[in-house]
């Protein structure tokens, strides 16, 4: 792959050409010290791998990093057979990729630890059927396979099992856990997602880009701006499209007002589950409310539909962004309130401090990304490392601790509610004039684009055809980096702390059952 074929990344108001951009071209036999070279110079953040299976070319894999100085960094390898070397080893954080690759693509990655029965689990689907490369039929339900059982990690005398889900209550959506343990305390945890395989990336092929927005947006539902917003840009860098400043900053002040949204919610499952029901309530109220705010002024209470590329679908209109900014305002009031008398309450702060430990170095290996690397000192802010939207005008300092326990997490993401409202002030006191959309010409090549969902880092990757259609889409979301920790989190602590340790990381099935 030669750097004209590129993806251009990152802002689609920048320059034609996009943001800078390192590409290394190896083969399977050297990628293992190729990697390792790159990690020992650059220390990126690994943020995907995109298996481009469209075109005449054979197959290629693209191992996707994020450096500081808003450069990207990939490792394109053509794929001469079935087996590619794992990465694993040296970078954790492609664990989930890299089966991801096998499962969906049926790639072999030699040397990765655990391959198999992941987002296509093994008592509902056949083996070795690659659906992104097959379309193959829905799976039959009940056809007689084993029992899902994973391998016993604990083998001390009075060891056993206890399960988790995967069926929950209210909107939590389908997740199985298996906590080993001796006794109370947890001495291993067996995550598995993936009960909701549908598909999306395949959808999206041989769709408009205006179509395949709206499919973006359905990812993660609760991060639906992000989602399309990370999309669109990816489109808009094909070709270089120039978004109006207006629109650069109305989005900016979106994206803002979905962070204070679902920071909140964080915050009210964080203290629902160490049982203080009423200051949950209080904050749950306050989503609440902004839902309805988003409702009234922007027609949608998750911000569906606000996307288009080249900008906006419609212009909210100065007196709706006025409006939010005071609501936001009243909002994290309310929230800092609450969250102020919570750091006297002992039996709160016993909950949570020295509670789910992710250190900053095991944060490092793990890759963690969003406020939960950030509790832990990680620095990564994609608002800040590859400004888009408005970013680069309203600049974003990354709210950092380093304790990496949970009362850091609670810290980092009641912090930032502040900052975002503090970003939607001053997008909404400096509103240029003119138009919220321009055209963008769908060009035949390669576009990637990241933004700072509320979970964390979110890109994709998209190629076009030349009949401006999609011919590939790869999303690179951050539920598979952060869910990395939640092994190491609960390790070595009691049962009762595993709902509250989950709370504090945030997590998302939606963004990784695609």
């Amino acid at each position: 792959m030669n750097l004209t074929d590129a993806p251009r990344g990152g802002a689609p108001d920048a320059p034609p050409g996009g943001q800078p951009l390192h590409m290394v071209t190896t083969s399977t036999a050297t990628l293992p010290d190729t990697v390792r070279r790159l990690m020992a110079e650059d220390r990126p953040l690994f943020i995907g791998l995109v298996v481009e299976h469209t075109g005449s070319r054979p197959p290629h894999l693209q191992y996707v990093w994020m450096g500081p100085e808003a450069r990207w960094l990939l490792v394109d390898v053509a794929v001469d057979g079935t087996v590619v070397p794992s990465i694993t080893p040296t970078v954790f954080a492609a664990d989930w990729a890299e089966r991801e690759a096998e499962d969906l693509f049926g790639v072999h990655f030699d040397g990765h630890p655990q391959l198999g029965d992941f987002i296509l689990h093994d008592e509902d689907w056949a083996e070795n059927l690659a659906p992104m490369k097959t379309r193959p039929e829905p799976p039959a339900h009940g056809g007689g396979r084993d029992p899902y059982e994973p391998p016993r990690i604990v083998q001390a005398p009075g060891r056993f099992v206890m399960p988790v889900g995967p069926v929950f209550s209210a909107a939590q959506e389908s997740v199985r856990f298996l906590l080993e343990t001796v006794g109370e305390e947890i001495m291993h945890a067996h995550v598995r997602l993936f009960y909701k395989y549908r598909g999306l990336e395949k959808l999206m092929e041989r769709q408009a880009p205006d179509r395949a927005v709206l499919v973006a947006e359905r990812v993660n539902g609760t991060q639906a701006f992000a989602h399309g917003l990370a999309f669109a840009q990816a489109v808009e860098a094909l070709g270089a499209a120039v978004v109006p400043p207006r629109a650069r900053t109305i989005r900016t002040a979106l994206a803002e007002w979905e962070r204070l949204r679902s920071h909140v919610a964080t915050l009210a499952g964080i203290v629902e589950s160490t049982g203080l029901s009423i200051p949950a309530n209080l904050l749950a109220a306050v989503e609440e409310h902004l839902l309805q705010l988003s409702a009234r002024y922007l027609g949608h209470r998750y911000l569906f539909g606000l996307v288009a590329l080249g900008g906006l679908s419609r212009d909210p209109g100065d007196d709706a962004l006025q409006a939010l900014a005071r609501a936001g305002v009243e909002a994290g009031g309310s929230v800092q309130a609450v969250c102020h008398r919570l750091t006297f309450d002992n039996s709160f702060l016993d909950r949570l401090e020295a509670v789910g430990m992710l250190p900053p170095a095991r944060a490092a290996t793990l890759g963690l990304v969003g406020p939960v690397g950030r509790a832990s000192g990680a620095p990564a802010d994609v608002r800040c490392w590859h400004p888009y939207a408005a970013y680069g005008k309203h600049l974003v300092t990354p709210v950092i601790e380093s304790e990496g326990d949970g009362y850091a997490r609670f810290r980092v993401f009641r912090r930032e509610v502040a900052a975002s409202v503090d970003l939607i002030q001053r997008c909404a006191a400096a509103l240029p004039a003119g138009p919220v959309q321009t055209p963008v010409p769908v060009v035949p090549g390669v576009g990637l684009a990241a933004v700072e969902a509320p979970s964390g880092a979110l890109a994709y990757w998209v190629r076009a055809g030349s009949a401006g259609q999609i011919d590939r889409c790869h999303i690179m979301a951050p539920a598979f980096l952060n869910w990395h920790g939640l092994a190491d989190a609960v390790r070595d602590f009691a049962f009762q702390d595993f709902p509250i340790i989950v709370s504090t990381l945030g997590l998302s099935v939606a963004d990784a059952d695609r």
